[in-house]
């Protein structure tokens, strides 16, 4: 996937941002030497990272702080004008371009796609209603985060095969599963298509869009998508998660999801221009991505157009995260402080964690992860431990069981495994955050407590323990079919299920997640008993399975095979 709203997003805006009434009267933000401090112990001694830039703008003017370097073997210093790819941060600017183009009487907000689309290519529609250009925008078309057609060839650089006529042929075909506008659903795919649609409404590319209504006009002449040969000796190298060499991504269609690259000085250019700390013409246009907002289901979040937004209280923070195969990145502002934050990594591994805390000066910058060893504990511990527990009223985490491991789901999120550091304190591996089980005299947990960015947050237990619901019926199928069903399906980029059979038995594994068996509802439907989801086969001929649609949290997500 582009990644921006991360797995783990949700998990660490719950607590949202703690603006405090000392940062509302100008608090100071930490100094480059503390900012410098964090960089260098990321770096040089978590090994979390190769080159990180930050930049910071305040009342008092800018600074840049930086650590790193281009690459193991490219000693070269990262530093405000080292190029990146900024990943979905480029939503940004597409949100920004329609805004810009409905200050100018070119398009409406509530124009139905169908006004921009070729002849000939059908929008989606249900219940009466069609997708306007405001539903992409905000994340709630109903169109899903990314199009079953999409062709992952190259796991390097996945989306440049992806052409305007995939495109247009999967939104013809395509049937929502939702009413347009019933909830925010993050979407790739909305993003990227309202890029194309706004392309072909000013009759030029989107790459030249951003340059003559955006880059152009604030003075950013370092953020492009083709590289002169200049700016391609600034393009720092990407690395993966492990810091090995990681591709650049290219794109054709949906080049307004992900497509960008910039620098820290450019970026910087940008988010002083919506805190009006520069005038520009495009002013109204920024003016109007903040002004209307949808609730997105998550505690103390909002989406707007284009940006998300955490609030608390009167006091707001807008921001958007972004990442490639090799990159990450982080901006956002705070009207309230006149506080702006950019941070860009050239390591895919998030920088939220340092770009989060600085957009509020009364939460300190994130300490050195401490480091936790697992222990043994008796696993009959983990039965008084299931069940669900609720962090807010949309928001449950819910416990489970399997193997003699224990695991912990968060709403709209996969099972991730935490590890025992006493029989009732437990770590993620996957994520920087803790939970402690509060039982009773036998055993049984009546609450629990997220411990993450520094926040300290209760959930206590529901009535009833956690099931899938609704109960789904098994039944018996020939095992023979499982044959065609075993390979491997593309999620997202970096996001795969993996089905495997093994004595009449079939089994699924997400990335990073233990493998669970499913059980028959027919001969393509199947089931998880360990947490409520189920998976659809859709075959060929021959019964080889060509697809797999995953049904989990209301949402039905398509993952192509792979082989």
């Amino acid at each position: 996937m582009i990644r921006n709203v991360t797995i783990w997003m949700l998990l660490s805006s719950i607590s949202g941002f703690c603006i405090s009434a000392q940062a509302q009267q100008g608090a100071v933000l930490p100094s480059n030497a503390e900012i410098r401090k964090i960089l260098a112990d990321r770096i040089d001694n978590q090994k979390r990272g190769v080159g990180i830039v930050v930049g910071v703008i305040e009342p008092a003017g800018r600074r840049v702080v930086a650590h790193g370097t281009f690459a193991k073997d490219d000693d070269r210093p990262v530093d405000g004008g080292t190029i990146f790819e900024i990943g979905s941060v480029t939503k940004i600017f597409t949100a920004l371009l329609l805004a810009d183009m409905v200050e100018r009487s070119e398009a409406a907000f509530d124009d139905p796609l169908s006004k921009y689309l070729p002849e000939g290519v059908k929008a989606p529609e249900r219940g009466g209603q069609s997708i306007t250009l405001e539903h992409l925008a905000n994340h709630t078309s109903g169109l899903p985060r990314l199009p079953a057609n999409l062709k992952l060839d190259d796991m390097g650089d996945p989306y440049a095969n992806y052409t305007s006529e995939d495109l247009f042929e999967f939104l013809s075909q395509y049937e929502l599963k939702r009413d347009i506008g019933e909830k925010y659903e993050y979407s790739n795919l909305g993003a990227g298509l309202l890029g194309e649609l706004l392309s072909r409404r000013a009759g030029i590319s989107y790459e030249a869009l951003v340059n003559q209504r955006i880059s152009v006009p604030l003075g950013m002449d370092r953020t492009a998508i083709t590289l002169s040969p200049e700016m391609r000796e600034q393009l720092a190298p990407g690395h993966d998660d492990e810091l090995k060499p990681a591709s650049n991504w290219t794109f054709q269609a949906i080049a307004g999801a992900g497509a960008l690259r910039s620098n820290v000085n450019d970026m910087l250019t940008f988010v002083a221009a919506n805190l009006e700390y520069t005038d520009s013409p495009l002013k109204p246009a920024m003016a109007s991505l903040q002004a209307v907002r949808t609730p997105t289901g998550v505690p103390t979040m909002e989406i707007a157009r284009g940006w998300h937004i955490l609030v608390k209280d009167d006091k707001e923070v807008f921001w958007h995260n972004g990442g490639t195969a090799g990159y990450r990145s982080i901006i956002g502002f705070s009207p309230k402080t006149r506080v702006g934050v950019v941070v860009l990594s050239n390591t895919g591994i998030s920088v939220d964690d340092i770009g989060q805390p600085l957009l509020d000066p009364s939460r300190p910058l994130s300490e050195p992860a401490k480091k936790r060893d697992a222990i043994s504990v008796n696993p009959k511990l983990y039965e008084g431990y299931v069940g669900r527990y609720q962090l807010a009223p949309k928001f449950i985490l819910t416990v489970t069981t399997k193997d003699d491991h224990l695991f912990v789901q968060a709403t709209g999120q996969p099972p991730a495994e935490v590890f025992p550091e006493s029989e009732t304190k437990y770590f993620y591996k996957v994520v920087n955050a803790q939970i402690t089980f509060d039982v009773d005299a036998e055993g049984r947990a009546t609450a629990l407590t997220l411990h993450q960015n520094g926040k300290d947050m209760p959930a206590k237990r529901m009535e009833g323990d956690a099931s899938p619901e609704p109960k789904y019926k098994e039944v018996e199928v020939d095992v023979a079919l499982f044959e065609g069903y075993v390979g491997r399906y593309q999620l997202a980029p970096n996001f795969i299920l993996t089905v495997t059979a093994d004595d009449g038995h079939l089994y699924t594994q997400a990335t990073n997640q233990p493998r669970f068996e499913v059980f028959p509802m027919s001969e393509k439907e199947y089931f998880l008993k360990v947490v409520g989801a189920r998976i659809t086969f859709s075959t060929d001929g021959a019964g080889k399975a060509t697809s797999v649609t995953l049904h989990q949290n209301g949402m039905d997500m398509p993952a192509k095979r792979i082989e």
